[in-house]
Protein backbone atom coordinates (compact mmCIF):
# COMPACT_ATOMS: atom_id res chain seq x y z
CA UNK A 1 0.00 0.00 0.00
CA UNK A 2 1.49 3.49 -0.50
CA UNK A 3 2.96 4.69 2.12
CA UNK A 4 1.11 8.56 1.71
CA UNK A 5 -2.23 6.25 1.47
CA UNK A 6 -1.47 4.68 4.81
CA UNK A 7 -0.79 7.89 6.65
CA UNK A 8 -4.46 8.70 5.34
CA UNK A 9 -5.62 5.06 7.04
CA UNK A 10 -4.63 6.37 10.06
CA UNK A 11 -6.56 9.87 9.69
CA UNK A 12 -9.58 8.32 8.60
CA UNK A 13 -9.40 5.71 11.14
CA UNK A 14 -9.05 8.05 14.35
CA UNK A 15 -11.41 10.44 13.03
CA UNK A 16 -14.36 8.38 12.53
CA UNK A 17 -13.38 7.13 16.01
CA UNK A 18 -14.00 10.42 17.32
CA UNK A 19 -16.87 10.93 15.10
CA UNK A 20 -18.67 8.14 16.35
CA UNK A 21 -18.03 9.51 20.00
CA UNK A 22 -19.07 13.19 18.57
CA UNK A 23 -22.38 11.46 17.06
CA UNK A 24 -23.24 9.26 20.51
CA UNK A 25 -23.25 12.54 22.56
CA UNK A 26 -25.76 14.54 19.80
CA UNK A 27 -28.09 11.51 20.00
CA UNK A 28 -27.66 11.59 23.40
CA UNK A 29 -28.92 14.67 23.58
CA UNK A 30 -31.44 14.70 21.27
CA UNK A 31 -32.81 12.21 23.46
CA UNK A 32 -32.27 14.31 26.55
CA UNK A 33 -33.99 17.13 24.63
CA UNK A 34 -36.93 15.44 23.81
CA UNK A 35 -37.34 14.06 27.00
CA UNK A 36 -37.21 17.75 28.90
CA UNK A 37 -39.63 18.96 26.21
CA UNK A 38 -41.70 16.19 24.11
CA UNK A 39 -41.81 18.48 21.77
CA UNK A 40 -40.05 17.66 18.02
CA UNK A 41 -39.08 21.39 17.14
CA UNK A 42 -37.00 21.48 20.06
CA UNK A 43 -34.70 19.12 18.50
CA UNK A 44 -34.81 20.16 15.40
CA UNK A 45 -33.50 23.42 16.57
CA UNK A 46 -30.37 21.35 17.89
CA UNK A 47 -29.44 21.20 14.69
CA UNK A 48 -30.08 24.56 13.13
CA UNK A 49 -28.25 26.37 16.13
CA UNK A 50 -25.49 24.18 14.58
CA UNK A 51 -25.63 24.95 11.08
CA UNK A 52 -26.35 28.49 10.90
CA UNK A 53 -23.15 29.50 12.19
CA UNK A 54 -21.57 27.24 10.54
CA UNK A 55 -22.67 28.61 7.18
CA UNK A 56 -22.20 32.38 8.50
CA UNK A 57 -18.44 31.89 9.18
CA UNK A 58 -17.52 29.87 6.23
CA UNK A 59 -18.23 32.90 4.43
CA UNK A 60 -15.07 34.24 5.60
CA UNK A 61 -12.86 31.08 6.74
CA UNK A 62 -11.57 30.13 3.53
CA UNK A 63 -8.63 32.86 3.14
CA UNK A 64 -7.56 31.92 7.12
CA UNK A 65 -7.44 28.21 6.45
CA UNK A 66 -5.30 28.28 3.52
CA UNK A 67 -2.68 30.79 5.48
CA UNK A 68 -2.57 28.53 8.49
CA UNK A 69 -1.38 25.24 9.43
CA UNK A 70 -4.53 22.83 8.62
CA UNK A 71 -3.53 19.86 11.61
CA UNK A 72 -3.30 22.64 14.34
CA UNK A 73 -6.92 23.50 12.62
CA UNK A 74 -8.22 20.42 13.07
CA UNK A 75 -6.51 19.77 16.76
CA UNK A 76 -7.89 23.49 18.07
CA UNK A 77 -11.34 22.73 16.37
CA UNK A 78 -11.54 18.92 18.08
CA UNK A 79 -10.53 20.36 21.52
CA UNK A 80 -12.77 22.96 21.32
CA UNK A 81 -16.12 20.15 20.87
CA UNK A 82 -14.44 18.55 23.30
CA UNK A 83 -14.37 21.46 26.23
CA UNK A 84 -17.92 21.70 25.18
CA UNK A 85 -18.36 18.18 26.29
CA UNK A 86 -16.54 18.59 29.05
CA UNK A 87 -19.04 21.70 29.68
CA UNK A 88 -22.13 19.55 29.22
CA UNK A 89 -20.88 17.10 31.86
CA UNK A 90 -20.34 19.23 34.20
CA UNK A 91 -23.57 20.83 34.47
CA UNK A 92 -25.17 17.78 33.64
CA UNK A 93 -23.33 16.49 36.97
CA UNK A 94 -24.64 19.57 38.88
CA UNK A 95 -27.88 18.93 37.92
CA UNK A 96 -27.45 22.80 35.79
CA UNK A 97 -28.57 21.66 32.19
CA UNK A 98 -29.94 23.18 30.36
CA UNK A 99 -31.38 23.51 26.68
CA UNK A 100 -30.29 26.97 25.93
CA UNK A 101 -27.10 26.13 26.95
CA UNK A 102 -27.34 22.89 24.89
CA UNK A 103 -28.46 25.22 22.09
CA UNK A 104 -25.04 28.02 22.93
CA UNK A 105 -22.78 24.76 22.78
CA UNK A 106 -24.32 23.52 19.35
CA UNK A 107 -24.05 27.24 18.41
CA UNK A 108 -19.47 27.19 19.50
CA UNK A 109 -19.43 23.73 17.38
CA UNK A 110 -20.85 24.75 14.42
CA UNK A 111 -18.30 27.85 14.63
CA UNK A 112 -15.51 25.70 14.59
CA UNK A 113 -16.75 23.10 12.44
CA UNK A 114 -16.95 25.97 10.05
CA UNK A 115 -13.09 25.86 10.23
CA UNK A 116 -12.55 22.39 10.83
CA UNK A 117 -14.58 20.52 7.98
CA UNK A 118 -12.81 22.61 4.33
CA UNK A 119 -9.63 22.40 6.55
CA UNK A 120 -9.80 18.27 6.86
CA UNK A 121 -10.40 18.04 3.35
CA UNK A 122 -7.55 19.92 2.03
CA UNK A 123 -5.66 17.18 4.36
CA UNK A 124 -7.36 14.74 2.29
CA UNK A 125 -6.80 16.26 -0.69
CA UNK A 126 -2.89 15.96 0.56
CA UNK A 127 -2.80 12.89 1.85
CA UNK A 128 -4.76 10.57 -0.86
CA UNK A 129 -3.07 10.30 -4.38
CA UNK A 130 -5.44 10.97 -7.21
CA UNK A 131 -5.77 7.51 -8.07
CA UNK A 132 -7.11 6.38 -4.91
CA UNK A 133 -10.03 9.18 -4.55
CA UNK A 134 -13.00 6.68 -5.24
CA UNK A 135 -11.29 4.23 -2.44
CA UNK A 136 -10.93 7.14 -0.31
CA UNK A 137 -14.73 8.60 -0.81
CA UNK A 138 -16.13 5.03 -0.60
CA UNK A 139 -14.27 4.27 3.26
CA UNK A 140 -15.28 8.07 4.05
CA UNK A 141 -18.91 6.64 3.36
CA UNK A 142 -18.56 3.42 4.85
CA UNK A 143 -17.69 5.00 8.21
CA UNK A 144 -20.21 7.82 8.32
CA UNK A 145 -22.85 5.29 7.47
CA UNK A 146 -21.80 2.65 9.87
CA UNK A 147 -21.78 5.65 12.15
CA UNK A 148 -25.14 6.49 11.66
CA UNK A 149 -26.47 3.08 12.26
CA UNK A 150 -23.96 2.56 15.92
CA UNK A 151 -24.10 5.67 17.37
CA UNK A 152 -27.79 5.78 18.28
CA UNK A 153 -27.48 1.98 19.55
CA UNK A 154 -24.74 2.64 21.81
CA UNK A 155 -25.83 6.35 23.11
CA UNK A 156 -29.39 3.96 23.84
CA UNK A 157 -27.51 1.68 25.52
CA UNK A 158 -25.34 3.74 27.55
CA UNK A 159 -27.86 6.26 28.35
CA UNK A 160 -30.04 3.41 29.98
CA UNK A 161 -27.33 1.93 31.87
CA UNK A 162 -25.95 5.24 33.22
CA UNK A 163 -27.12 8.33 31.85
CA UNK A 164 -25.38 11.56 29.44
CA UNK A 165 -22.53 11.57 31.16
CA UNK A 166 -21.16 8.09 30.97
CA UNK A 167 -21.29 9.19 27.19
CA UNK A 168 -20.11 12.13 27.22
CA UNK A 169 -16.85 10.29 29.14
CA UNK A 170 -16.84 8.08 25.78
CA UNK A 171 -16.48 10.96 23.97
CA UNK A 172 -13.78 12.23 25.34
CA UNK A 173 -11.83 8.86 25.26
CA UNK A 174 -12.37 9.05 21.29
CA UNK A 175 -11.07 12.77 21.46
CA UNK A 176 -8.01 11.92 23.15
CA UNK A 177 -7.50 8.92 20.62
CA UNK A 178 -7.90 11.04 17.89
CA UNK A 179 -5.61 14.30 19.04
CA UNK A 180 -2.84 11.89 19.99
CA UNK A 181 -3.11 10.16 16.50
CA UNK A 182 -3.16 13.42 14.75
CA UNK A 183 -0.85 15.06 16.48
CA UNK A 184 2.02 12.55 16.46
CA UNK A 185 1.04 9.60 13.59
CA UNK A 186 -0.20 11.71 11.17
CA UNK A 187 2.01 13.66 8.97
CA UNK A 188 0.96 16.40 6.82
CA UNK A 189 3.55 18.28 4.16
CA UNK A 190 2.45 21.81 3.01
CA UNK A 191 4.63 23.35 0.92
CA UNK A 192 1.98 25.80 -0.12
CA UNK A 193 2.42 29.72 -0.55
CA UNK A 194 -0.63 31.70 -0.45
CA UNK A 195 0.24 35.59 -1.24
CA UNK A 196 -1.03 38.36 1.49
CA UNK A 197 -4.64 39.69 1.19
CA UNK A 198 -7.27 41.53 3.67
CA UNK A 199 -10.33 41.48 4.17
CA UNK A 200 -12.58 38.92 5.70
CA UNK A 201 -14.67 38.68 2.50
CA UNK A 202 -11.90 38.33 0.09
CA UNK A 203 -11.24 34.56 0.21
CA UNK A 204 -15.05 34.26 0.05
CA UNK A 205 -15.16 36.72 -2.97
CA UNK A 206 -11.90 34.59 -4.47
CA UNK A 207 -14.05 31.13 -4.40
CA UNK A 208 -16.95 32.40 -6.11
CA UNK A 209 -14.79 34.00 -8.64
CA UNK A 210 -13.56 30.91 -8.96
CA UNK A 211 -16.54 29.05 -9.72
CA UNK A 212 -18.30 31.71 -11.87
CA UNK A 213 -15.31 30.28 -13.99
CA UNK A 214 -15.83 26.80 -13.43
CA UNK A 215 -19.71 26.60 -14.13
CA UNK A 216 -19.38 22.51 -13.43
CA UNK A 217 -18.21 23.03 -10.52
CA UNK A 218 -21.16 25.67 -9.45
CA UNK A 219 -23.84 23.07 -10.61
CA UNK A 220 -22.73 20.39 -8.81
CA UNK A 221 -22.72 22.46 -5.98
CA UNK A 222 -25.87 23.94 -6.22
CA UNK A 223 -27.17 20.23 -7.08
CA UNK A 224 -25.99 18.89 -3.30
CA UNK A 225 -27.40 21.80 -2.50
CA UNK A 226 -30.55 19.66 -3.71
CA UNK A 227 -30.05 17.01 -2.31
CA UNK A 228 -29.27 18.34 1.18
CA UNK A 229 -32.56 20.33 0.83
CA UNK A 230 -34.29 17.35 0.24
CA UNK A 231 -32.93 15.04 2.75
CA UNK A 232 -33.85 17.01 5.62
CA UNK A 233 -37.25 18.14 3.71
CA UNK A 234 -38.37 14.34 3.74
CA UNK A 235 -35.51 11.78 5.29
CA UNK A 236 -33.88 13.45 8.14
CA UNK A 237 -36.88 15.18 9.08
CA UNK A 238 -40.53 13.42 8.96
CA UNK A 239 -39.07 9.80 7.76
CA UNK A 240 -39.64 8.55 11.98
CA UNK A 241 -42.76 10.44 12.65
CA UNK A 242 -44.48 9.08 8.99
CA UNK A 243 -43.30 5.12 10.19
CA UNK A 244 -44.37 5.12 13.80
CA UNK A 245 -47.38 7.03 12.08
CA UNK A 246 -48.07 4.77 9.49
CA UNK A 247 -47.42 1.80 11.48
CA UNK A 248 -48.94 2.13 14.34
CA UNK A 249 -46.39 3.26 16.57
CA UNK A 250 -44.18 0.56 15.84
CA UNK A 251 -40.10 1.31 16.94
CA UNK A 252 -39.15 -1.96 15.88
CA UNK A 253 -40.42 -0.64 12.38
CA UNK A 254 -38.62 2.47 12.33
CA UNK A 255 -35.35 0.58 13.87
CA UNK A 256 -35.34 -2.04 11.04
CA UNK A 257 -36.16 0.70 8.30
CA UNK A 258 -33.32 2.86 9.62
CA UNK A 259 -30.70 -0.31 9.68
CA UNK A 260 -31.91 -0.82 6.52
CA UNK A 261 -30.91 2.73 5.37
CA UNK A 262 -27.87 2.47 7.27
CA UNK A 263 -27.02 -0.77 6.03
CA UNK A 264 -26.93 0.30 2.74
CA UNK A 265 -25.03 3.04 2.97
CA UNK A 266 -21.99 0.68 4.07
CA UNK A 267 -22.80 -1.27 1.27
CA UNK A 268 -22.52 1.16 -1.06
CA UNK A 269 -19.36 2.54 0.24
CA UNK A 270 -17.72 -0.95 0.57
CA UNK A 271 -18.80 -1.27 -3.56
CA UNK A 272 -16.99 2.41 -3.98
CA UNK A 273 -14.12 1.40 -2.32
CA UNK A 274 -13.57 -1.85 -4.27
CA UNK A 275 -14.59 -0.48 -7.73
CA UNK A 276 -11.89 -0.98 -9.87
CA UNK A 277 -13.98 -0.26 -13.86
CA UNK A 278 -13.74 3.12 -14.44
CA UNK A 279 -16.28 5.32 -14.63
CA UNK A 280 -16.78 9.41 -15.63
CA UNK A 281 -17.25 11.32 -12.26
CA UNK A 282 -20.53 12.88 -14.17
CA UNK A 283 -22.09 9.73 -14.22
CA UNK A 284 -21.32 8.52 -11.06
CA UNK A 285 -22.77 11.92 -9.16
CA UNK A 286 -26.47 11.69 -11.58
CA UNK A 287 -27.79 8.06 -12.49
CA UNK A 288 -27.83 7.35 -9.37
CA UNK A 289 -29.19 10.54 -7.71
CA UNK A 290 -31.90 10.37 -10.62
CA UNK A 291 -32.33 6.35 -9.17
CA UNK A 292 -32.10 7.51 -5.30
CA UNK A 293 -34.79 9.48 -5.79
CA UNK A 294 -37.25 8.17 -8.41
CA UNK A 295 -36.96 4.54 -6.51
CA UNK A 296 -36.15 5.73 -3.12
CA UNK A 297 -38.16 8.74 -2.24
CA UNK A 298 -41.34 7.08 -4.36
CA UNK A 299 -41.39 3.87 -2.74
CA UNK A 300 -41.01 4.76 0.21
CA UNK A 301 -44.22 7.27 0.18
CA UNK A 302 -46.40 4.37 -1.41
CA UNK A 303 -44.71 1.72 0.79
CA UNK A 304 -47.49 0.86 3.43
CA UNK A 305 -45.42 -1.80 5.50
CA UNK A 306 -42.05 -2.39 6.87
CA UNK A 307 -40.21 -4.70 3.71
CA UNK A 308 -41.28 -2.37 1.65
CA UNK A 309 -39.86 0.75 3.54
CA UNK A 310 -36.29 -1.07 3.93
CA UNK A 311 -36.48 -1.53 0.09
CA UNK A 312 -37.18 1.89 -0.27
CA UNK A 313 -34.36 2.91 2.10
CA UNK A 314 -32.04 0.95 0.73
CA UNK A 315 -32.92 2.19 -2.85
CA UNK A 316 -32.45 5.51 -1.46
CA UNK A 317 -28.93 4.99 0.32
CA UNK A 318 -27.00 2.53 -1.64
CA UNK A 319 -26.28 5.29 -4.59
CA UNK A 320 -25.27 7.96 -1.86
CA UNK A 321 -21.62 6.62 -1.58
CA UNK A 322 -21.39 7.22 -5.54
CA UNK A 323 -22.72 10.39 -5.76
CA UNK A 324 -20.13 11.91 -3.35
CA UNK A 325 -17.13 10.37 -4.55
CA UNK A 326 -18.06 11.39 -7.84
CA UNK A 327 -18.17 14.88 -6.49
CA UNK A 328 -14.97 14.65 -4.05
CA UNK A 329 -13.31 13.07 -7.66
CA UNK A 330 -14.27 16.27 -9.88
CA UNK A 331 -13.56 19.02 -7.13
CA UNK A 332 -9.80 17.50 -5.85
CA UNK A 333 -8.95 17.45 -9.81
CA UNK A 334 -10.10 21.19 -10.73
CA UNK A 335 -9.29 23.05 -7.47
CA UNK A 336 -5.57 23.82 -6.87
CA UNK A 337 -4.26 23.03 -3.75
CA UNK A 338 -3.17 26.32 -2.82
CA UNK A 339 -6.83 27.90 -2.62
CA UNK A 340 -8.72 24.76 -1.65
CA UNK A 341 -9.15 26.23 1.89
CA UNK A 342 -11.31 28.95 0.43
CA UNK A 343 -12.78 26.64 -2.40
CA UNK A 344 -14.34 24.06 0.28
CA UNK A 345 -15.50 27.14 2.50
CA UNK A 346 -17.14 28.57 0.16
CA UNK A 347 -18.69 25.42 -0.89
CA UNK A 348 -19.74 24.28 2.23
CA UNK A 349 -21.31 27.60 2.91
CA UNK A 350 -23.51 27.37 -0.27
CA UNK A 351 -23.80 23.48 -0.05
CA UNK A 352 -25.34 23.48 3.51
CA UNK A 353 -27.19 26.50 3.25
CA UNK A 354 -30.07 24.43 2.43
CA UNK A 355 -30.38 22.44 5.47
CA UNK A 356 -31.73 24.62 8.24
CA UNK A 357 -33.84 25.98 5.37
CA UNK A 358 -34.95 22.46 5.06
CA UNK A 359 -34.90 21.74 8.59
CA UNK A 360 -37.81 24.25 9.20
CA UNK A 361 -39.88 23.59 6.54
CA UNK A 362 -39.96 19.98 6.56
CA UNK A 363 -42.18 20.13 9.98
CA UNK A 364 -44.05 22.88 9.27
CA UNK A 365 -45.23 21.18 5.68
CA UNK A 366 -46.29 17.94 7.58
CA UNK A 367 -47.73 19.31 10.21
CA UNK A 368 -49.43 21.96 8.55
CA UNK A 369 -50.25 21.34 5.29
CA UNK A 370 -50.21 17.96 3.69
CA UNK A 371 -51.37 15.89 6.81
CA UNK A 372 -54.40 18.41 7.80
CA UNK A 373 -54.89 17.92 3.44
CA UNK A 374 -54.68 14.32 3.74
CA UNK A 375 -57.43 13.99 6.47
CA UNK A 376 -59.50 15.96 4.39
CA UNK A 377 -62.42 14.53 2.17
CA UNK A 378 -61.61 16.61 -1.14
CA UNK A 379 -60.94 15.38 -5.26
CA UNK A 380 -57.29 15.42 -4.89
CA UNK A 381 -56.76 13.84 -1.58
CA UNK A 382 -58.89 11.24 -2.45
CA UNK A 383 -56.75 10.68 -5.60
CA UNK A 384 -53.99 10.58 -3.88
CA UNK A 385 -54.98 8.48 -0.90
CA UNK A 386 -55.73 6.31 -3.76
CA UNK A 387 -51.65 5.59 -4.17
CA UNK A 388 -50.91 6.62 0.24
CA UNK A 389 -54.17 5.70 2.16
CA UNK A 390 -55.88 8.63 4.03
CA UNK A 391 -54.65 8.08 7.31
CA UNK A 392 -52.30 9.32 10.18
CA UNK A 393 -48.78 9.38 8.39
CA UNK A 394 -50.61 10.21 4.66
CA UNK A 395 -49.54 13.55 4.50
CA UNK A 396 -46.12 13.33 5.05
CA UNK A 397 -46.19 10.21 2.95
CA UNK A 398 -47.25 12.82 0.04
CA UNK A 399 -44.03 14.71 1.08
CA UNK A 400 -42.09 11.86 -0.20
CA UNK A 401 -44.00 11.22 -3.46
CA UNK A 402 -43.10 15.20 -4.18
CA UNK A 403 -39.77 14.82 -3.05
CA UNK A 404 -39.07 11.58 -5.20
CA UNK A 405 -40.53 13.36 -8.35
CA UNK A 406 -39.12 16.82 -7.78
CA UNK A 407 -35.65 15.19 -7.30
CA UNK A 408 -35.65 12.79 -10.05
CA UNK A 409 -37.04 15.44 -12.78
CA UNK A 410 -34.16 18.24 -11.45
CA UNK A 411 -31.36 15.75 -11.23
CA UNK A 412 -32.72 14.54 -15.03
CA UNK A 413 -32.26 18.25 -16.07
CA UNK A 414 -29.05 18.72 -14.19
CA UNK A 415 -27.52 15.93 -16.00
CA UNK A 416 -28.65 17.55 -20.00
CA UNK A 417 -27.27 20.88 -18.34
CA UNK A 418 -24.71 21.83 -21.57
CA UNK A 419 -22.15 22.75 -18.62
CA UNK A 420 -22.76 19.46 -17.52
CA UNK A 421 -22.69 17.79 -20.69
CA UNK A 422 -19.44 18.98 -21.47
CA UNK A 423 -17.27 17.24 -18.87
CA UNK A 424 -19.37 14.03 -18.75
CA UNK A 425 -16.18 12.01 -20.40
CA UNK A 426 -13.92 14.60 -18.48
CA UNK A 427 -13.27 12.76 -15.14
CA UNK A 428 -12.32 9.61 -14.23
Amino acid sequence: MNTIFKNYIIFWATQSFSQLGSAMTSFALIIWTYEQTGAALSVSLLSLFTYVPYIIVSIFAGTFIDRANKKRILAIADTCAACCSVIIFVLFSCHMLKIEYVYILNMIIGFMNAFQSPAESVVIGLLIPKDKLKQASGLDSFSSNLITIVSPMLATALVSIWNIGIVVVFDLLTFAFAIFSLIFMVHVTEDIEVTEESGAFRGFKEGLSFLQKHKEIWCIIITMSFINFFSRLTYENILSPMILARSGGSEISLGIVNAAIGGAGIIGGIFVTALTKKIDAVSMIYIPMIFSFFCGDLLMGIGNNTIIWCIAGIAASFPIPFIFAGQRIILYRVVPRNIQGRIFAVRNAIQFSSIPIGILLGGLLADYIFEPFMLQKGMIASVLGSLVGNEQGSGMAVMFLCTGILGAVGSMIAFHLPTIKKMKNKYF
